[in-house]
């Protein structure tokens, strides 16, 4: 049940008892296309719950299960000269950093189609659970566009050549062979994909707050780190971890349920 709600144009927002927020696009048409509009809509949203402490685990849907998001506005895109199409793509790019950054996991929930803008949208997303059905794929270059902004995550997930693959063919591909590449977490029958999101929610939920935040903060960092830098940079990261209570409570909650395993 949700405990709180509120409505952006073009998005909408609940969170449940538990911390489980869910962020739903609205009025984005039946394959929840991304226009500039649906940009802002999200932008306003995400900024709102990234300050709301209740919030655990984010997961993003759209209101059609057609799609996750079929793309950006090509309708819009095809009235643009240099100067607009830098302005909408650092919008988009804007959103996508928003979800990156956002201070705890964020699932994408993929019913259907994941193209272009979309799959660069879920690309930044931590995990990415989809029905065994959906498609994928960054199909700019049939349409006169390189793949930018976070397609650049892409090499990292699934490697150069898969990348290569999807961004110069412009191709699709299949949850099958996404699930094998690593472009989504796993994959379900469309009849399990809520509860398949709501399993690993909850999971997320079920954690300390101030750990999960900590982890997720360590990932971007890393990112950026050699892994020298990266592993000396944890030290500090796992002695503040002391300070916030969580060890002792969770440790010491496990170390009950063993004496009373062996009682």
């Amino acid at each position: 049940m949700s405990t709180k709600t509120f409505t952006v144009p073009h998005a909408h927002a609940d969170i449940d008892a538990s911390g489980i927020a869910t962020l739903t696009m609205q009025d984005a048409g039946a394959l929840n296309i991304l226009s500039t509009p649906v940009i802002d809509g999200l932008r306003e949203a995400l900024a709102c719950l990234r300050d709301d402490d209740s919030v655990r685990v984010l997961v993003l849907r759209g209101a059609s299960d057609r799609a996750f998001v079929a793309g950006a506005d090509i309708a819009e895109m095809a009235a643009l000269d240099e100067h607009k199409a830098q302005r909408f793509i650092s919008n988009l790019r804007d959103l996508c950093n928003a979800v990156r950054h956002f201070p705890v996991p964020v699932i994408a929930r993929i019913p259907g189609w994941c193209l272009g803008g979309g799959l660069e949208f879920a690309l930044a997303c931590d995990l990415r659970i989809s029905a065994d059905h959906a498609q994928f794929g960054m199909p700019e270059v049939k349409v006169g566009i390189p793949s930018v902004i976070h397609a650049a995550l892409m090499p990292q997930l699934i490697g150069a050549a898969n990348s290569a693959w999807m961004l110069l063919t412009g191709e699709l591909i299949d949850a099958r062979r996404a699930l094998d590449w690593g472009l989504v977490n796993a994959a379900v029958p469309q009849a399990d994909l809520d509860a398949a999101v709501r399993k690993l929610a909850e999971g997320f939920a079920a954690l300390g707050p101030a750990a999960l935040r900590q982890q997720k903060k360590l990932l971007r960092r890393w990112e950026t780190m050699s892994v020298d830098e990266a592993i000396e940079d944890s030290v500090a990261e796992f002695g503040a971890a002391f300070n916030t209570g969580e060890p002792q409570k969770f440790m010491n909650a496990f170390l009950e349920s063993k004496r009373r395993a062996k009682a």
